[in-house]
C-alpha cells in the first residue's frame, strides 16, 4: 500500500475509550496499548486530531490523559459536536462554529417523544437543559432552562434523549420525520444529535486538515459510531472498529479489532 498517514483522526467513545457494559459511558482513560500507539504517532510528528460528538469541555479531559499537546506553548486542534465546532487546546478556544435554527426540528421531535430531555451546549460551562439528564451523560454543569429559551437563538447542536426509547426507535423516528434543514446522528441508545444541515465530523475534519495543511487523501480516520460514517468515507483511509454497527463497517475501507481488543492500537501499528 502506498498510503502514508499525515494526520490521524480518532473518535473517542468506543474507539479510544472502552464503554462500560450496559450504559455506554466511558472512563476518560485509554488502555496502555492505545496510549503507546498514540505516542508513536506523536513521536512521528503526525498530528492527532480527536473528532467526537462530545463538546470541547468533555474532549479536553481525554486530551489531558493523552498528554496532548506535548510541547509547552503548543496547541492541538479538535473536532467537537459532530463537526459543528472546531477548537484549539489549551486553553479551549472555539476557532469555528456552524449554527442553525433548531426550533422547528425540536418541536417536531418532541411531538413524538414529549417527555424527552433536551440539551444545548454552553461552551466551556456545560449544557442548558429542559430537564436533567441521567448522571454521567453530560460533561459540566446542567443549567435548567425552559425549552423555548433553549432554542430561541441559533445553536450548533441539540441533544434529545429519551430514556424510554431505544436507538432503533430513534433511527425509525428520524427517518420517518425527515427533519428537513438538519443533519442528525443516533447514539448508542435513544440519543439524537441535531446538527446544521451538511455538518458532520467529515466537514469539521476537512476544515482542521486544511488548517494543518494536510490533504484529504493523507488522513487516517478511525471510528465506531453512526456519527463517524461521513468521516470514514471522507478520509483517505477510514477504519471502523470491530464492534461498530454493520452500516458503519460497510462505510469504511477496513475494519479493525473491537475497542475491547484495542482495535485503534492495532490499526495505528500498521503505520507507526
Amino acid at each position: 500500500m502506498t498510503f502514508t498517514p499525515r494526520l490521524v483522526a480518532l473518535d473517542i467513545d468506543g474507539t479510544l475509550l472502552v464503554p462500560e457494559p450496559g450504559n455506554g459511558f466511558s472512563a476518560d482513560e485509554v488502555t496502555p496499548a492505545v496510549r503507546a500507539a498514540v505516542d508513536r504517532v506523536v513521536d512521528a510528528g503526525v498530528p492527532v486530531v480527536l473528532a467526537s460528538g462530545r463538546a470541547p469541555l468533555g474532549m479536553s479531559k481525554v486530551l489531558v490523559h493523552l498528554d496532548l499537546p506535548r510541547r509547552e506553548g503548543e496547541q492541538v486542534l479538535g473536532v467537537a459536536s459532530n463537526g459543528a465546532v472546531a477548537f484549539s487546546y489549551p486553553p479551549i478556544e472555539v476557532v469555528s462554529e456552524v449554527t442553525f435554527d433548531a426550533r422547528k426540528a425540536v418541536r417536531t421531535v418532541l411531538e413524538h417523544v414529549p417527555d424527552a430531555a433536551v440539551a444545548v451546549e454552553e461552551h466551556g460551562v456545560g449544557y442548558r437543559v429542559n430537564r436533567r439528564f441521567p448522571d454521567g451523560e453530560l460533561d459540566g454543569e446542567m443549567i435548567l432552562t425552559p425549552i423555548e429559551e433553549l432554542v430561541a437563538s441559533e445553536v450548533s447542536r441539540v441533544i434529545i434523549r429519551d430514556p424510554y426509547s431505544t436507538s432503533e426507535d430513534f433511527v425509525e423516528m428520524a427517518q420517518r420525520l425527515g427533519l428537513q434543514g438538519t443533519n442528525y446522528f443516533i447514539g448508542w441508545t435513544a440519543w439524537l444529535d441535531l446538527a446544521p444541515e451538511g455538518v458532520s465530523k467529515a466537514s469539521g475534519l476537512a476544515e482542521v486538515a486544511t488548517r494543518l495543511g494536510v490533504r484529504q487523501e493523507d488522513v487516517l480516520a478511525i471510528g465506531d459510531g453512526r456519527n463517524d460514517i461521513e468521516m470514514l468515507q471522507w478520509a483517505g483511509r477510514g477504519v471502523a472498529m470491530g464492534q461498530a454497527p454493520l452500516e458503519v463497517q460497510d462505510a469504511a475501507d477496513d475494519v479493525t479489532e473491537s475497542v475491547e481488543r484495542d482495535g485503534a492500537a492495532v490499526e495505528l501499528a500498521r503505520w507507526f
